[in-house]
């Protein structure tokens, strides 16, 4: 971590408005842009941030410069959209888009054939349990290692390895005796 950031942070931590400010400001296209990927709709992922950026001002103090910045804010802003998921989810009436349903908006563009195929394919990721579709986004939205997105999920690089792996073995088309795929 540059001392610029280290300065920022620890002003930001004292209570300078303005570092805290310029924290936000230098971060905001990163917690937005997950955000987006996460949710899949512009205005969902400007609440997510929005919410991320009240969480960052009352967590800060608890940053203690033992992993990279951008790890613990992707961590924050990965609480804020299961927070916001979870919400829906429990708010969620008949004419509400799901997390799956708003995610292709963003994400295809080969029309409603490919977008209907991603909205059953994230359907399923995201049924999987907490954890699935937190990686998927990472790994193949972020371009994250599996080690970089296991630092931000706060579990062993493996586990991330795994629910990946465990996202392609159960999206496997199941194979019947003597066709070959």
């Amino acid at each position: 971590m540059n001392s610029d950031l280290q300065d920022r942070i620890r002003r930001a931590q004292r209570g300078d408005r303005d570092a805290f400010a310029r924290l936000v400001e230098d971060h905001y296209a990163l917690m937005f842009r997950f955000a987006l990927k996460y949710s899949g709709q512009r205005a969902d992922a400007e609440d997510i941030t929005q919410q991320a950026c009240i969480k960052l001002a009352r967590a800060l103090g608890q940053f203690r410069f033992q992993a990279a910045f951008t790890t613990w804010l992707y961590r924050l802003v990965v609480n804020c959209a299961l927070d916001w998921q979870r919400a829906r989810q429990s708010g969620a009436g008949a004419g509400e888009r799901g997390h799956a349903d708003a995610a292709t908006d963003i994400l295809t563009e080969g029309g409603p054939d490919s977008a209907l195929y991603l909205r059953q394919v994230l359907g399923q990721v995201q049924a999987m349990g907490e954890g699935y579709y937190e990686a998927l986004v990472l790994v193949l939205g972020e371009g994250f290692s599996h080690a970089e997105a296991a630092a931000v999920l706060e579990v062993k690089e493996s586990t991330v390895s795994w629910r990946l792996h465990e996202i392609r073995k159960r999206l496997q088309p199941e194979q019947q005796p003597g066709v070959e795929v």
